[in-house]
């Protein structure tokens, strides 16, 4: 099964700057929420969190643009697998299918991105 995580990501920024030609200030606040500005969580912390959300959440591109924010921000591996476990046990079979599937092709196109 061949997912095109790149092409969903870059699918999803493409988006993101067409709202921002619309609307830009609405998109610079979501972006510095996003961003994590005055949060006491880490960046790398902050993608985990983000990657288990989007997996409970099955997004295919919040999975695919926080797993590459995860490594950007010097995540491994094993650690995004782990925060998608805990998404796994709560979301269930839904979100067991979105981490066999986008997460798994995402977890393997981007990791030695920012090696």
């Amino acid at each position: 099964m061949d997912i095109d995580v790149r092409g969903i990501l870059n699918e999803f920024m493409a988006g993101v700057g067409e709202v921002a030609e619309m609307d830009g200030a609405f998109v610079d606040k979501f972006m510095a929420l996003d961003g994590g500005a005055g949060l006491a969580i880490e960046p790398k912390m902050r993608e985990l969190v983000a990657v288990g959300l989007a997996v409970e959440k099955r997004c295919k591109y919040c999975i695919c643009v926080h797993v590459n924010g995860a490594y950007k921000a010097g995540a491994k591996r094993d650690e995004i697998l782990a925060a998608a476990e805990i998404a796994i046990a709560m979301g269930g079979g839904p979100s067991l299918a979105y981490s066999a599937t986008v997460l798994k092709a995402a977890v393997d196109e981007f990791e030695h991105d920012f090696d």
